[in-house]
């Protein structure tokens, strides 16, 4: 797909609702054919608890009320996987694509592999193996015992919306308050952490200069994805 044809938006901060129905807008325009651009929406939330479509009970062993206390928001969503978090400091991508369109796959696993594929490469920048893990979907390190990256996608007549969290600089202490992703005994981690001490906290600057950069050549700042955002392979 020509690279003219992806609106790249990086927004900075944003409420997550706020994210959500923007989302939305433009997969309805997408599907009915208002609007010819793929996009992918680059940015952070305010600490966030999202549950998808297969979240169990034993997942959310803290009531929806206590979060809302400590400042968390709950919301109930239609993608896909169990309950993940979402913070300032995650690197998070919707992208919201027609599969339909040329290069890409009436295929939502071949989606979800792509996205891995990204950011398994976006990560060898900083010198981070990152890996998959079998059975599981999302990108992990360290052999496969720690989670650095959460996907989860939603997809309706072939166009896709969510997408992925990469821990960056995140706080990684609200992630003891669910099971994330419905993993028991999972071990978040994030790229500062991997890195550690002065490397660890230069790392959120970086990848916004390199997002700027990106922009400028209307890519997306992810190594390793096409013209589209779309990963190769």
């Amino acid at each position: 797909m020509d690279a003219r044809r992806l609106a790249v938006a990086q927004l900075g901060l944003v409420p997550y609702g706020v994210a959500l129905e923007r989302q939305r807008a433009i997969a309805e325009d997408r599907i009915a054919g208002r609007a010819s651009q793929d996009a992918l929406l680059l940015l952070e939330h305010p600490p966030v608890v999202t549950l998808g479509r297969g979240t169990r009970a034993a997942s959310l062993p803290v009531a929806p009320e206590l979060l809302r206390r400590r400042g968390i928001e709950v919301f109930e969503i239609e993608r896909g996987g169990d309950v993940t978090y979402h913070g300032p400091g995650q690197l998070v991508g919707y992208p919201i694509f027609d599969l339909s369109g040329s290069g890409l796959r009436r295929d939502p696993h071949w989606f979800l592999r792509r996205l891995e594929a990204a950011l398994i490469e976006a990560l060898t920048e900083f010198h981070i193996a990152g890996e998959r893990r079998e059975g599981y979907t999302g990108v992990w390190t360290g052999g496969g015992s720690r989670k650095i990256a959460s996907i989860g996608i939603h997809v309706r007549q072939w166009v896709t919306w969510h997408g992925f969290a990469l821990n960056v600089t995140t706080d990684l202490s609200p992630f003891d308050l669910i099971v994330p992703c419905g993993i028991p005994d999972v071990v978040m981690t994030s790229v500062a952490n991997e890195l550690g001490g002065t490397r660890g906290r230069g790392v959120r600057a970086h990848l916004r200069l390199r997002r700027r950069r990106a922009a400028r050549r209307g890519g997306t700042g992810l190594e390793g994805m096409s013209a589209s955002g779309v990963p190769h392979g």
